[in-house]
């Protein structure tokens, strides 16, 4: 699915779900560098993020596969 990833000006990371309407603040990552692990969204979504070059600026629209959360 495509997820927009950004961080707000407060410093706080989240993604938006188009396809779902869907926008949840990031409340754990697996990797630092933010790309190439997975993510949890607020909702209790796990998303797996492509691997992507170290320092890559966001916002940024990527593929992601949700691993586990609420289906609907």
């Amino acid at each position: 699915m495509k997820v927009m990833i950004r961080r707000s000006s407060a410093g706080v990371l989240s993604a938006y779900v188009p396809k779902k309407d869907l926008e949840e603040p990031i409340v754990s990552q697996e990797k630092t560098d933010l790309f190439g692990g997975t993510v949890t969204l607020a909702n209790g979504w796990v998303l797996a993020l492509p691997e992507m070059a170290a320092g890559t600026n966001l916002p940024i629209t990527v593929e992601a596969r949700r691993l586990c959360g609420d289906t609907d």
